[in-house]
């Protein structure tokens, strides 16, 4: 009887460190396999920055396109020539089509369930190092009051991620976006008082397109944000430029004030390269939130003609489709 309960513990004991060890095992494969999602995340997010500083997304270079069979000038016809000419060899010769490939700035919009999350913000940041040397990219990362470049795109804050969580979602969708030294950095800001109101707003941007406008290598895509202070104004001018060109805002009066800054825009006559002509804007994007009742926040973004932005949507097992860029291929690394 004795020798009979000591082998029932013995079988007991077996059986324990038995399951033990298929934990072991499953957790292992478990962070195994979370380590080569990672990877390949990280990998693809790298090639598909890489692609997006040497080919234009698909709106902006048929709006480019549009723009230059509508100027009369030879000047103008020249310029657009030349702007395709650039994206051409940009192509064949595998480089940036810009030497100044931006900070790299990335707008998500992630699922709560989406198996990632917790590791994203980490390997968008590997994956900027990894596009920064692979693509290549220049090294545009100044640690601030410090005073060096870090050389590899990436430093305190940078790249810039901001957050959209979507509840009950396995999905994962990114915006990629090279945001330039020479137009979409120095946007601006301002809170308007109410009095001042719609035309304060026009007054505003049309005051910097003026007085910067020609700076930014035109014909720009403009994006304007209006909400209750600087900062949500300044956020929803960043995210109307990640809108495709030629969408339109969905509140009718919002649109309507879309058209009538895209036109009074054209009026001042820029042109392409700010050398003249009939078309100084690709578009103009309005991003609004509510506001306080004593202030109006508005803010002005804008993209250059090499507008380089870009959407990938992942879902839970990482296949993804592109809708900025056709041509786009991960090529899986062994």
């Amino acid at each position: 009887m004795k020798e009979k309960k000591e082998k029932t513990q013995v079988n007991v004991q077996q059986t324990q460190i038995s399951v033990q060890m298929v934990h072991e095992r499953q957790e292992e494969e478990k962070n195994m396999s979370n380590e080569a999602q990672v990877k390949k995340l990280t990998d693809i997010m790298a090639q598909f920055v890489g692609f997006t500083a040497k080919k234009l997304p698909d709106d902006v270079i048929a709006k480019l396109q549009e723009l230059r069979d509508k100027e009369d000038t030879p000047m103008t016809k020249v310029i657009y020539d030349t702007m395709f000419r650039n994206q051409e060899l940009a192509l064949k010769l595998n480089r940036p089509s810009c030497q100044d490939t931006g900070v790299l700035q990335f707008w998500v919009k992630c699922g709560t369930k989406f198996p990632l999350i917790d590791n994203l913000e980490a390997l968008l940041k590997d994956a900027v190092v990894q596009a920064t040397f692979a693509t290549p990219l220049r090294h545009n990362s100044v640690e601030t009051f410090d005073e060096y470049n870090t050389g590899k795109n990436v430093g305190k804050g940078t790249p810039t991620v901001w957050w959209d969580i979507v509840p009950n979602s396995d999905q994962c969708e990114i915006y990629t976006y090279m945001a330039g030294g020479g137009c979409t950095l120095p946007g601006n800001a301002t809170v308007l008082m109410p009095g001042e109101g719609y035309e304060g707003v026009t007054k505003f941007v049309l005051d910097r397109m003026t007085t910067y406008g020609l700076n930014a290598c035109p014909p720009l895509l403009v994006g304007v944000g209006v909400g209750t202070s600087v900062e949500t104004a300044a956020l929803n001018s960043k995210k109307a430029l990640m809108r495709p060109v030629g969408s339109h805002n969905d509140n009718a009066n919002a649109a309507k004030m879309e058209k009538l800054l895209e036109d009074g825009i054209n009026a001042i006559g820029l042109g392409p390269q700010g050398m003249g002509g009939h078309y100084s804007v690709m578009g103009v994007n309005i991003e609004n939130t509510a506001r306080h009742p004593s202030a109006i926040g508005v803010a002005v973004n804008v993209g250059c003609w090499s507008h380089r932005r870009g959407h990938i949507v992942f879902d839970k097992d990482l296949n993804f489709t592109v809708d900025t860029h056709t041509g786009f291929e991960y090529k899986e690394e062994n």
